[in-house]
């Protein structure tokens, strides 16, 4: 799931090297971490929300396929 993340953030960042993602346990759900250079978070944003919304959809789609709930949190 964590690689999914990156590479969908990578395909839309200017600067692929500062995509990173940290992981976080909860006791119902996965929460992933997404941190991009300060530059490039309009593009992993979008216009009113649209792109973070559709990488959102995407997780939990893979989500759902393993059985797991996911969150992703864009920082």
């Amino acid at each position: 799931m964590e690689k999914l993340l990156v590479s969908i953030a990578q395909g839309l960042v200017e600067d692929p090297s500062a995509v990173n993602v940290t992981v976080e346990e909860s006791d119902n759900a996965t929460i992933y971490h997404l941190h991009v250079a300060e530059d490039d978070m309009g593009r992993v944003i979008g216009k009113q929300g649209r792109i973070a919304k559709a990488i959102r959809t995407v997780m939990r789609a893979a989500a759902i396929r393993q059985n797991t709930k996911v969150a992703v949190e864009i920082d």
